[in-house]
């Protein structure tokens, strides 16, 4: 007989969560359905057009047949990324790295290799909100170090981040130059973590897809800290340094071996990252540091249009970021979820709205980010302007309803 219940999905399944950044979508498409202009500042999407190297490479693919290709990447990407690195110093061989489906999967492929089932991985939070999804795969419990706006994001002292660590502790994974906040850690800050993970015998997973993206200061590499080569894993993407974040191109190196060759068996089980995209990728990589000086020229442009209109709306805590794309604000609201939808459903300026990303699904402490928000400045100037106009006059105007 039949029966009449239905089969239960996995815990895993009820764990996963789902993007605090992409579930306001519904609510913008509707808005649009009525005419409304939307201003995207929720997603990290770059409006720059993609290299022209790029395209021209995958438009003349020449192989007649599109065959799997290795599982740790094209031997000639793997190579050309190895130049690459070392246009900053940072010296990988080719056997050093493995290519991955975008960042993303180097994220998963890490975690898996540097914990068992539900070990800790320390980060500091504001985070990637993708991180709570991957850890979920990976069966890896996230322990989150605060990081705070009127610090602008800088990690706490040693002594704070050290009272994270647990017997459960394998790794601490962080973002520099960071998303959400922008905030480009210091080298100081990273050879803390170097002793901490020393003393404590932990693995450091850098998050460094942003490492063009500087408008003051310089980017320090784990690969740049020293005595510390065994556990540093460095994860990167071509999508926001190409204006490529569909093309799903990213890398996992590290200097350990053991880390790479387990990287590289967790690949086999997927056969192999993207081909054709790997060939656009190494065409791109060709492009010279102009590229990269124009690029975050224009973006500098575009952090000063949105932080210069934020410190116009009273009572704003932010500090100016100095890498990445975002910016992460706390806002003078009650409740940025609330907040934020409201923009897309109620509030209308010249028939045009801003969309935010709210600041709770940056976090993993429960309460945290409640009047907070990320911003992200991938719009042309013009633009940011009237989208900062609509967030200003929205906030004025929710305040005296609320």
């Amino acid at each position: 007989m039949p029966s009449d219940t239905k089969p239960k999905l996995s815990h895993r399944a009820g764990m996963m969560p789902a993007s605090p950044i992409r579930k306001l979508v519904p609510f913008a498409d509707e808005a649009k359905k009525k005419g409304v202009k939307v201003y995207h500042l929720n997603i990290g999407q770059p409006d720059i057009p993609t290299p022209r190297e790029f395209m021209d490479a995958v438009r003349n693919f020449g192989e007649k047949v599109l065959a799997y290709g290795h599982s740790q990447g094209i031997i000639e990407f793997r190579e050309r990324l190895s130049e690459y690195y070392s246009r900053y110093d940072i010296e990988l061989s080719p056997q050093e790295i493995v290519v991955t489906t975008g960042g993303s999967e180097a994220i998963i492929f890490a975690m898996m290799a540097v914990c068992e089932p539900e070990e800790e991985i320390i980060v500091p939070e504001p985070f990637y909100t993708n991180y709570n999804g991957f850890a979920v795969e990976a069966a890896v419990n996230l322990v989150p170090l605060t990081t705070y706006a009127e610090t602008g994001f800088h990690l706490p002292d040693r002594k704070e981040i050290e009272s994270k660590i647990s017997s459960k502790t394998r790794a601490i994974i962080f973002c520099s130059p960071n998303n959400p906040t922008g905030t480009v850690f210091t080298k100081e800050e990273l050879e803390t973590l170097g002793e901490l993970a020393v003393e404590h015998n932990l693995f450091l997973l850098s998050d460094e897809v942003y490492r063009e993206f500087i408008y003051e200061g310089t980017h320090t590499s784990i690969m740049d800290i020293s005595g510390i080569e065994d556990r540093a894993i460095l994860l990167d993407s071509v999508s926001k340094r190409f204006s490529a974040c569909g093309a799903r191109i990213g890398c996992l190196a590290s200097r350990n071996r053991e880390v790479v060759e387990t990287a590289l068996r967790f690949g086999q089980a997927r056969l192999c990252p993207p081909s054709i995209e790997q060939h656009g990728a190494m065409a791109a990589l060709s492009l010279k540091e102009d590229y990269f000086r124009n690029m975050a020229g224009e973006y500098r442009r575009r952090r000063d249009t949105v932080y210069e209109a934020l410190m116009q709306i009273p009572k704003t805590v932010c500090e100016k970021p100095s890498g990445a794309f975002y910016i992460m604000a706390k806002l003078p609201v009650d409740d940025i979820e609330v907040f934020s939808q409201w923009m897309l459903t109620d509030f209308r300026l010249h028939n045009e709205t801003t969309m935010i990303a709210p600041g709770p699904g940056f976090y993993a402490t429960p309460g945290r980010g409640k009047d907070e928000a990320r911003l992200a400045y991938v719009l042309n100037v013009e633009d940011l302007k009237r989208a900062m106009k609509a967030l200003a006059v929205g906030i004025e105007k929710y305040n005296s309803i609320r």
